[in-house]
């Protein structure tokens, strides 16, 4: 149980999470909160992190990709677990997950709603591919630069936006604002990753975007997702009539984090900071809930 619960990567969860805290925020804002579906949707998300990390140990562990990895350490890489429980492991998380995601789109939508329950079931099957085919396969998209996008666009878009649509039933442009913040700050802990590992993915074949760029390129990015994610927590707080608490707090937050990037020659320290910016991005999405609830 300790191996798995070491694959499972439990310091990955508070980041999955955070989209659904900030679009069940804007619910709050909405009037539209229901807490049964905010609990059914942390159910769903966490079993998509777990599968996503199984995934991501059994892909990679098959590849040899983790061989000589820093940081942390993968259970197939190291033998602790054998590629053929991982892989059942993989497939057992997925079905978990659909469970999962069904019954919270019939909580959502019960049975009024048919075209929005198969929209969000599509949206449940991607997400269950996006976990596993990110190094899983011979066209895994994580070993061809397109982690980023997919981590922007489940992590971000549709965890805060299809959180809140499934309170609200409706969409407002503003809630796009700190969606893409929490997708910009799920990509700088992937581009973070990319970087401390840029070295050994080279040797792998594994052409991350960092890669591709360069250390020095995948810095400036890094400074881009950083700053303008507290730039979008600030305007969509000043559009919804609230002091910019969750804004400000972000740039202050990793004004240190970006210095300690900046200064870094060895890609291996870098690893020190996964855990500052995921548990960062979890905290500034409890303080916009907090903002939203408490402060006018």
């Amino acid at each position: 149980m300790k191996h798995w619960i070491q694959a499972a990567r439990l310091r990955t969860l508070p980041l999955s999470v955070s989209g659904i805290i900030v679009g069940s925020a804007y619910a709050v804002y909405q009037h539209t909160y229901n807490s049964m579906i905010f609990i059914g949707a942390i159910v769903t998300t966490l079993l998509f992190q777990i599968l996503s990390n199984f995934a991501n140990d059994y892909g990679d562990g098959i590849k040899g990709t983790d061989a000589n990895r820093t940081g942390e350490k993968r259970l197939v890489a190291a033998g602790v677990i054998t590629a053929g429980q991982m892989k059942k492991a993989v497939v057992l998380m997925a079905v978990l997950s659909l469970l999962s995601a069904l019954v919270l789109i019939y909580i959502s939508f019960g049975k009024d709603n048919f075209l929005y329950s198969v929209l969000f079931a599509v949206l449940g099957i991607a997400s269950i591919a996006a976990a596993i085919k990110y190094t899983v396969g011979k066209n895994a998209y994580g070993y061809s630069g397109l982690g980023d996008l997919f981590v922007f666009l489940f992590f971000g878009w549709v965890s805060v936006v299809g959180a809140n649509f499934l309170f609200s039933k409706t969409t407002d442009w503003v809630v796009w604002l700190p969606a893409t913040a929490v997708g910009f700050l799920s990509i700088a802990v992937l581009n973070l990753n990319n970087m401390r590992d840029i070295h050994n993915d080279k040797v792998a074949g594994k052409y991350t975007l960092v890669v591709k760029l360069g250390l020095e390129k995948a810095k400036y990015y890094h400074y881009f997702l950083i700053v303008s994610s507290g730039l979008l927590f600030l305007i969509a707080e000043i559009l919804m009539g609230k002091y910019p608490v969750a804004g400000v707090f972000c740039l202050f937050l990793f004004l240190k984090h970006l210095v300690f990037v900046k200064n870094t020659n060895e890609p291996g320290t870098l690893d020190s900071q996964l855990k500052i910016v995921a548990l960062g991005t979890f905290f500034v999405s409890l303080l916009f809930l907090l903002n939203v609830v408490f402060l006018s």
